[in-house]
């Protein structure tokens, strides 16, 4: 395909794509869903992310103006890659706008399930520790080490968890 004719077909493909997020009026991203090597945008609307890929069809068709041979294949490259990553996210927008409507009483059940987590390693580890102190064998007491550094970690991780679970409970009820 001639370089000329392969700026006019993107540059349709992009138009396309650009009516389409105009169609769904352009929605709003929570965090960036996009790898920082395909866009260097940090916005959260994809009219952002349309934005960086109209300046790269620019880039592409200043390329073949100058016949930069590598540059243009990379830039194609680039740009093709960039209309399909927003391509899938308009794709997958109403599966993501559904998805938190059941979460909020889930958090709650998450976070009476992580305490509960904590409540059996912390239990757990206090049995090994009496276990320990009554061992009379040297290898069952490093295996008993060993179970106690184990859950000891599994604890840290719950409550790693758990302050997660409660970090986000505070923003919903905040309304962030």
């Amino acid at each position: 395909m001639h370089a000329s004719q392969l700026i006019t077909v993107l540059g349709a493909r992009l138009n396309d794509l650009a009516v389409r997020i105009e169609a769904q009026g352009h929605p709003v991203v929570k965090q960036s869903r996009f790898d920082h090597l395909l866009f260097s945008t940090r916005g959260n609307r994809l009219g952002d992310y349309l934005s960086e890929s109209r300046a790269t069809l620019a880039h592409l068709t200043s390329a073949v103006e100058q016949g930069r041979t590598e540059r243009v294949a990379w830039l194609a490259q680039r740009l093709t890659d960039q209309m399909l990553a927003l391509s899938r996210e308009l794709a997958t927008q109403n599966l993501r706008q559904a998805a938190p409507a059941a979460a909020p009483e889930d958090i709650y059940a998450r976070l009476a399930e992580h305490q509960d987590y904590e409540r059996r390693l912390l239990a757990m580890i206090r049995d090994r520790d009496s276990l320990l102190a009554a061992a009379d064998d040297l290898s069952r007491a490093r295996q008993l080490q060993q179970e106690i550094a184990a859950l000891e970690g599994r604890l840290q991780r719950c409550r790693q968890a758990l302050t997660r679970l409660e970090y986000q409970i505070e923003r919903r009820e905040r309304g962030e």
